[in-house]
Parts: structure tokens; C-alpha cells; sequence
């Protein structure tokens, strides 16, 4: 069996302070309002954001019809507020489903934010890979409204 391996990395500059930002990733409260597809919800009562090294993240996304879809993983490294690590499913033991590592960095200039994010995906081929690159880019457009 071979493993695909896929990587990317998404720029985004946003009118706000590092501070914000990083607060955007770390608090459930915050997370909330961008973590997601603009069709689905994560409620707020359904994030897990357990900031530290060896903590776990969850969240649950919900649909119509009862649709759920839960995202998960384990932080790596949280160094606040200007890089975060972080695991989706375990790449470790990936099984034979899609895990990834993601590297969040945040770089502050004159009152606004440069984040740069980086996704290694373990089980990942590449047409994966752009569906995820082009829903992380969704994600992060309401982030930057979130953020104005």
C-alpha cells in the first residue's frame, strides 16, 4: 500500500490585530462564527478548544435534516498568539482515512495580520487536497469578516 501525501498553504492577511486572530482560533465563543461552510453551523455548545500541547479540538458542524459532521483532533504546539499546530484526525495512526497536520503562523504589522497556513494531509490525494485548500479559503473568508 502506498501513502498519499499532500500539502498546501494558504496566505491571508487580515485587518485586525494577532491578538484577535489568534483569539478567533482559541475561543469557542469566537470559532463559532467562521469555523465552517457558510451552509452548515458549529455551535457553540459543540466546540471542544482545549488550547495546549496534547490538548484535543472538536467540533461539530450541523445541516439541515439532522445533518452532523464532527472535526477533530490534537494540538501539537500552542505558542499564543503566533503559532499554532495542530492535527486533524490522527496522521499518526491515519488508518485509511484523511489526516493532516496543520502550522498556523501569525505575523503582526502595523495593526494588521499575515496568517499563513499550512496543511500536510497523510491518505491525501491531490483532488482531496484542493477540496480541502478551497474549503479551508471558504472558511477563512468568514473568518475575515468575523474579524472586520
Amino acid at each position: 500500500m502506498t501513502t498519499k501525501t499532500a500539502q498546501y498553504e494558504i496566505i491571508r492577511h487580515f485587518d485586525a490585530p494577532r491578538e484577535l486572530v489568534w483569539a478567533a482560533w482559541t475561543e469557542p465563543e469566537r470559532f463559532s462564527r467562521w469555523f465552517g461552510p457558510r451552509t452548515l453551523t458549529t455551535p457553540v455548545g459543540r466546540i471542544t478548544l482545549d488550547a495546549r500541547p496534547g490538548g484535543i479540538w472538536r467540533a461539530t458542524l450541523v445541516g439541515e435534516e439532522g445533518f452532523e459532521a464532527t472535526l477533530d483532533g490534537a494540538y501539537r504546539e500552542v505558542a499564543g498568539p503566533e503559532r499554532l499546530v495542530f492535527t486533524t484526525g490522527d496522521p499518526d495512526n491515519p488508518g485509511d482515512g484523511p489526516a493532516s497536520v496543520v502550522t498556523l503562523h501569525l505575523t503582526e504589522a502595523h495593526g494588521k495580520t499575515e496568517m499563513r497556513f499550512h496543511q500536510y494531509g497523510v491518505n491525501t490525494d491531490p483532488d482531496h487536497a484542493e477540496q480541502a485548500k478551497a474549503g479551508w479559503s471558504e472558511f477563512f473568508d468568514r473568518l475575515a469578516e468575523h474579524l472586520a
